[in-house]
């Protein structure tokens, strides 16, 4: 058997305010055509398939276009979807019947009947090849909300969301292994599990925070666990794995290795795991931190063969500079005029000393400075150098205004 599993799509993403469907369908043509390739048994989703809860219609149409275009190639290839923290529920589940007919599995929420009891049969779906034999089970558990949990009772320092989170994977997996005695089951799962790397900018730690972190002995009775939410592809314990996100999702991950991970399952047994590398559609051009003349003689520099709008790499310049200067989008603006390059960010740090006020006072205190000492310490803390005279006198009307104002 095998399997490809990949998750956090985030169609409908923004980056910085540029589009990216262009970026999302060279990535969905990608997946196709390696699907037509390698001809996987199952294709495993494991959330975010859309970056928010109201994503544009274009983003719907991209996702359908794919799974109908799939349908047609492959009629027989295992198709499990389930939703992420970024997913909305309702609207994942709203063409349920429908996709059923097309054997096509999405699955947004977890359900319950009036007594509580979980519905394990519909987050249990049979993988089978083109003969219509049993390959394996699939455990598809969506993104957990706090209000999908129930806990009959706490022991003392257990936490109710991971205990809930645990009740219900216990549930499925113990169902799951029942009806697997002789082929895998497969765990899906959105979710942040401890020792997991964040993205430094794009992700959102789910259940509260770090402090919910799932600990990975929850997944321990599936023979594997294809898991979303982390960007960053990573293998946290024996068997689980984060297949990362295939699209950069801000400037932070322009170094992560996308990819998609084959999997593959012989006599029940993981035989073999590959790394298939996402063709990187449009480049993200990140200039080293510097002055604003050597990024702009940077951007003067810059040679780049001419492509479509959509194509066009993101560019984020980074300056350090020892003190606040005037009008620097319209210089870098103007300095990338007419090149094959969309600006995306501008992030600025400045060169101060970084130490608050009682640092620099030592063993001065505050009521010994008088309100322009207390200015420029401040000022000094955040840029380089002193607060030019023209701040200085704006500084001291201010403080004569606040003065006459008081009773």
């Amino acid at each position: 058997m095998k399997l490809l599993h990949t998750a956090d799509w985030h169609l409908g993403h923004q980056l910085h305010g540029h589009d990216r469907y262009y970026e999302h369908q060279c990535f969905l043509d990608w997946l196709a055509a390696t699907i037509d390739e390698r001809q996987p048994d199952a294709l495993l989703v494991a959330g975010d398939l859309f970056d928010t809860a109201n994503p544009p219609a274009s983003a719907w149409q991209q996702l359908y276009r794919f799974l109908a275009r799939l349908r047609a190639a492959h009629p027989a290839l295992n198709i499990v979807l389930i939703g992420g923290n970024h997913d909305s529920p309702s609207k994942l589940d709203a063409p349920h019947e429908l996709l059923r007919a097309f054997d096509l599995h999405m699955v947004g929420s977890i359900s319950r009947d009036r007594d509580g009891r979980l519905d394990v049969d519909r987050l249990l779906v049979p993988i089978r090849n083109q003969q219509g034999e049993l390959l394996a089970w699939c455990a598809a558990v969506p993104y957990l909300r706090s209000s999908d949990l129930r806990v009959a009772e706490l022991g003392e320092g257990q936490d109710r969301l991971i205990e809930g989170v645990r009740e219900v994977y216990r549930e499925v997996l113990a169902e799951g292994r029942l009806r697997a005695e002789s082929v895998p089951l497969i765990a899906m799962g959105h979710a942040y599990l401890r020792a997991g790397q964040l993205s430094e900018l794009s992700e959102r730690k789910v259940l509260g925070g770090n402090q919910h972190a799932l600990p990975t002995d929850i997944f321990a009775a599936a023979d594997y666990t294809a898991l979303g939410h982390l960007h960053l592809a990573q293998n946290p314990a024996p068997g689980v794995y984060y297949c990362g996100s295939p699209l950069p999702l801000s400037l932070a991950e322009a170094g992560y290795f996308h990819q998609v991970l084959e999997v593959e399952f012989a006599d029940s047994h993981l035989v073999n795991l590959t790394r298939l590398a996402v063709p990187r559609a449009v480049e993200m051009l990140r200039l080293p931190e510097c002055s604003m003349d050597e990024a702009l003689e940077h951007l003067q520099q810059l040679s780049l063969p001419p492509c479509e709008l959509q194509a066009r790499p993101y560019l984020e310049v980074r300056l350090l500079l020892p003190k606040p200067e005037a009008r620097i989008r319209e210089r870098i603006l103007a300095a990338i005029d007419g090149k094959p390059v969309r600006l995306a960010r501008i992030t600025t740090r400045y060169e101060g000393s970084g130490q608050g006020l009682a640092e620099r006072l030592a063993q001065r205190q505050l009521d010994e400075l008088s309100p322009v000492e207390v200015f420029r310490l401040c000022y000094q803390r955040q840029f380089n150098g002193e607060p030019n005279a023209a701040m200085l006198t704006s500084f001291e009307e201010i403080l004569e205004q606040v003065k006459e104002s008081q009773p």
